[in-house]
């Protein structure tokens, strides 16, 4: 009787540890692998220590390393056409511009068309809005998306660098990361923040009273 209980222990003893073992397996390991299959596909923008490791588009479809902006201040902006936010922020970022173009600051323009589809045209019509309507003479860059799987990598590079609020996500047109002489992103502003409202802080960057 004794023997006979003791194996009925070890068999459920021995039962319950394979249990345990599944239970593991099939919680942890496809998490393992998921994790490490998303490493793997950003492995080139977590690679990438600033921005001049990024190559964009130019608005006419030219190739610019943005490591010849070493140096300078930059605020990157996803601008828009049609947003309820164009007209004061192209006014604002002319101000800005106006400002500190000579003093080794710069701003990089992307248009994006995923909020609303406020930003529908092509490149040529951007760019005859942004800098015939809007007078925008800093540069204006290839329409990208800034969310979701195609996502521009200098896009996913600076929500991994700063993320924003309620996510990592660009809620909206007019998100700007303000970027420092080194190439390091070291804010980050809502579309609701006004540019001149950044002001003080490109000022802390540039050096400048």
């Amino acid at each position: 009787m004794t023997s006979y209980h003791l194996s009925a222990i070890q068999l459920l003893s021995a039962l319950l540890l394979a249990i345990g073992f599944n239970l593991l397996y099939i919680n942890y390991l496809p998490r393992s692998f998921s994790a490490s299959q998303s490493q793997f596909s950003n492995s080139s923008t977590m690679t990438a220590n600033t921005i001049y490791d990024f190559t964009v588009k130019d608005i006419k479809g030219n190739d610019v390393d943005l490591s010849t902006y070493k140096g300078k201040v930059l605020l990157i902006v996803n601008v828009a056409s049609q947003c309820g936010f164009t007209n004061s922020n192209y006014k604002e970022l002319n101000q800005l511009y106006q400002n500190y173009k000579d003093q080794e600051f710069e701003i990089l323009a992307f248009p994006c068309n995923q909020f609303a589809g406020q930003e529908p045209g092509t490149n040529e019509q951007i760019q005859e809005v942004a800098c015939t309507r809007f007078k925008a003479e800093f540069p204006i860059f290839d329409k990208v998306e800034v969310n979701g799987k195609d996502a521009a990598p200098i896009y996913k590079f600076l929500k991994a660098s700063k993320g924003g609020f309620l996510g990592d996500g660009i809620k909206w047109n007019f998100t700007k990361f303000l970027v420092d002489k080194n190439g390091n992103v070291v804010s980050r502003y809502a579309p609701v923040t006004s540019p001149l409202k950044i002001e003080k802080d490109i000022k802390h960057l540039l050096g400048v009273s």
